[in-house]
């Protein structure tokens, strides 16, 4: 039988350098996601200064790479994001590195080079591993620092349109800019959640701020992240991050909700790097209806990572 041929995948975002190594049977055999630096203080990083760093820190992850044992002479297929959405016009700057990366090494190998966007990277990297493995339709989550949206996928014809997340600043960026007021360094929401996650639920203060309001599956942000930042310094750390979780999940599970029953879909997937937090995972599990089934990625695929590109660029030669 021909052995099946090994995917190395790439992703340059906002927040992350990653690489991934994958096989026809979803093993990951390398992945790795490093961080680019931000300076204290600061809310985020220029496209110039992360698309320097990126270029700086691609070599050394796909040197990683190749010098786990198994990989080099068995790639068969480079993956590579090169647009933040899968839609005509998506473009960001930082992707230019991946990009300009996996068009070397694919040429280099003499294997074909498929790119992917980063939204379809992230919902492969939770869809691929959770029951809804082979789902032919489905809503997906993307919540990341600059990223709130509710996509419907249906996978068999290639759509991919918004139905709901976030009409200004996103989810991520509503903790990041709370957590840099605490003083913590960007990004900063595993920081806020974990504060959250010291309070117990029912000593929660849900008056505090005001109710995040829902319409037609869309919210609006910059209300409760300008009243966190007004009662900053009245209220503790643990108090507001509290609070402030627990309102962002519930806007989350009206958002399914209302989403379930409009588009008549059952089946949901959280995806980025506010789908990490153990706060809103444990809410939306304890409170969401029965008939709605969610699946969420392992810690380390729900943030940035370019597992889920790999497997798409796999995908394109394991069939």
């Amino acid at each position: 039988m021909e052995e099946k041929l090994l995917s190395l995948g790439i992703d340059t975002s906002n927040y992350k350098t990653s690489v991934a190594v994958t096989s026809s049977e979803g093993e990951i055999i390398f992945n790795s996601q490093s961080f680019l630096k931000v300076k204290e203080g600061q809310r985020g990083l220029r496209q110039s200064e992360a698309l320097f760093q990126h270029v700086q820190k691609l070599p050394d992850a796909i040197d990683e790479a190749f010098s786990v044992k198994g990989v080099r002479g068995h790639i068969g297929v480079v993956g590579v994001s090169s647009r933040p959405r899968p839609v005509c016009g998506s473009y960001m700057p930082v992707f230019i590195a991946g990009m300009g990366a996996a068009k070397t090494v694919a040429s280099a190998l003499g294997v074909p080079l498929y790119e992917f966007s980063h939204q379809e990277g992230h919902i492969e990297a939770v869809k691929h591993y959770s029951p809804m493995a082979v789902a032919d339709r489905l809503i997906c989550f993307h919540f990341s620092g600059g990223t709130t949206e509710a996509v419907l996928c249906d996978f068999n014809s290639g759509l991919y349109e918004i139905v709901g997340g976030s009409r200004d600043i996103a989810y991520g960026q509503v903790l990041d800019r709370v957590g840099v007021a605490f003083g913590y360094g960007f990004p900063c929401g595993q920081e806020v959640d974990r504060l959250a996650l010291s309070v117990p639920r029912n000593e929660i203060d849900k008056k505090l701020l005001t109710p995040i309001k829902v319409r037609e599956g869309f919210v609006n942000l910059s209300g409760i992240e300008t009243q966190c930042q007004r009662i900053i310094k009245e209220y503790g750390r643990e108090v507001l991050s509290a609070s402030l979780m627990d309102a962002l999940s519930r806007s989350i599970l009206e958002m399914t909700v209302f989403l379930c029953r409009k588009y008549e879909i059952n089946d949901f997937i959280y995806a980025g790097g506010v789908s990490c937090s153990l706060f809103l995972r444990q809410y939306l599990t304890e409170n969401l209806p029965q008939n709605i089934n969610i699946a969420f990625g392992r810690q380390e695929l729900s943030s940035d990572n370019a597992v889920g590109i790999s497997l798409l660029g796999g995908k394109k030669i394991w069939r």
